[in-house]
């Protein structure tokens, strides 16, 4: 991939673009002092080199060099100088620092070849990105990421004590958070969202809020917005927000449910087809019967943490069994109703809000798009609720499971070549070693629930 696309800032004569010029010219007439140049580790961790707002124009000309040895997953100390390129179509001013800072989402480029770093996870959605369009596609998707609110103690560090005792969808007074979803929602629209939605979830504490579709890259960076935005403005609540998959036992956990659409070089959804039954088209069947034969290994990258499994359990509305409807939750992929062909889209419902956004889009997508070039084929939907199969029941329909733990996931993503192509040679090798060392420091651990259980009866 080169060094292009919708990252450019800098015009072919050595000036900036309109669109740099442009971002210079908002923070001059916004007083904007500060700077914050944003990306992602391999983890999905956002970090962040803070400049000075004078010293826009050349961060767009020459970038902003920095210590990538220092970074999760990034480069060895001894090739360890990055370059971070600013994404002029990522400015926004940020809402709770008074207008006074801002922040852009940047590129990270090697230094040593002037290319797009192999290792940014930016980079390896752009590349996913660049095959669809070689096959003639665009992608849009949108996410629903689930988060709770819970109180802090005197010292300031979270508990899991909820701040409201509301379910699905209540009002105030049982939903104490609206006041605080208010703005939220208005910070993120101050930042050019285009938010659809938002309601309290099932669990106590527990809250959504929706963003448009948009193009994939544009989502990544809205998820990654997302977690940081909710964080900051909860916190001037004196609330902690987390996007841990299962805070708490026995109760439903959070997901983050992604939609997905595929758009031909006309700018019709390629998805749908009137005459079908589900209004899916051929090329949208083979794109979910591609997700369905990777989910296994898309798990790892769409739930990569110890306590994702924690929430994909049945009994707690999570999706566990590989298997499509158009009609019930309980099926790992969806297919939601359509007013217009524009809508038709499929729903994949594991993904949780721990994952690393560039990474599992670029998974998923990649996972369909091999569906398509090799033809595959879906399976007929289910639609009765699985949750309510017997094991005997759901061999006989061919349901799988999806892995039942880190350790498991990381087996699968090891034997799927097509989504380790997906993350690229780099990507690969430090996720699965930043993943498998998680899940042995796991393994090795004694748990309070393990010495609850066993320390005074044996």
């Amino acid at each position: 991939m080169t060094d292009e696309n919708k990252s450019d800032s800098t015009a072919t004569d050595g000036g900036l673009s309109a669109e740099a010029q442009r971002v210079v010219d908002q923070i001059e007439e916004g007083d904007i002092e500060f700077l914050q140049l944003q990306f992602t580790d391999i983890l999905g961790t956002v970090k962040n080199v803070s400049i000075p707002a004078s010293r826009a124009e050349k961060a767009f000309k020459d970038g902003v060099y920095f210590d990538g040895s220092s970074i999760e997953g990034f480069v060895r100390i001894q090739e360890s100088d990055m370059r971070l390129k600013p994404d002029p179509s990522t400015f926004a001013a940020l809402p709770w620092r008074n207008g006074q800072s801002a922040r852009m989402i940047c590129d990270v480029i090697n230094t040593s070849t002037g290319e797009p770093f192999e290792g940014d996870p930016r980079a390896v959605l752009k590349d996913t990105l660049e095959r669809a369009s070689e096959m003639g596609f665009t992608v849009n998707t949108s996410s629903e990421p689930e988060f709770f609110l819970f109180e802090e103690d005197e010292e300031g560090r979270a508990t899991t004590k909820t701040n409201d005792a509301g379910g699905y969808f209540d009002l105030a007074p049982k939903d104490l958070a609206s006041d605080i979803r208010r703005d939220i929602i208005k910070g993120l629209e101050e930042m050019d969202f285009n938010i659809e939605a938002s309601h309290h979830e099932v669990a106590e504490g527990q809250y959504e809020i929706n963003f448009e579709y948009e193009d994939a890259l544009t989502t990544a960076d809205n998820i990654a917005t997302f977690r940081t935005v909710v964080r900051a403005i909860a916190a001037q609540h004196d609330l902690h927000a987390t996007f841990m998959p299962k805070p708490i036992s026995r109760i439903n956990g959070s997901g983050m449910h992604t939609h997905i659409s595929l758009f031909d070089e006309n700018g019709n959804n390629a998805f749908h087809d009137e005459s079908d039954e589900f209004n899916l088209s051929e090329t949208a069947h083979s794109f979910l019967a591609g997700v369905l034969e990777h989910a296994p290994a898309i798990t790892a990258i769409a739930n990569p943490t110890v306590n994702s499994y924690k929430r994909l359990v049945p009994g707690y509305e999570a999706p566990v069994y590989v298997a499509w409807s158009d009609r019930n939750r309980s099926a790992l992929v969806r297919k939601p109703a359509a007013r217009v062909p524009a809508a038709s889209r499929i729903e994949l419902r594991s993904p949780d809000p721990s994952c690393n956004p560039y990474l599992a889009l670029s998974a998923i997508i990649t996972a369909g798009l091999n569906g398509i070039e090799s033809g595959l084929e879906a399976p007929d939907p289910i639609r009765e609720n699985i949750y309510e199969f017997d094991e005997e029941t759901r061999m006989e329909y061919g349901i799988n499971t999806l892995p039942g733990n880190l350790g498991e996931a990381i087996d699968e993503l090891e034997s799927d070549e097509v989504i380790e192509g997906a993350l690229g040679g780099h990507v690969y090798d430090k996720f699965v070693e930043a993943k498998t060392q998680e899940y042995d420091e796991f393994r090795v651990d004694v748990s309070d629930w393990e010495l609850d259980r066993y320390l005074e009866t044996y």
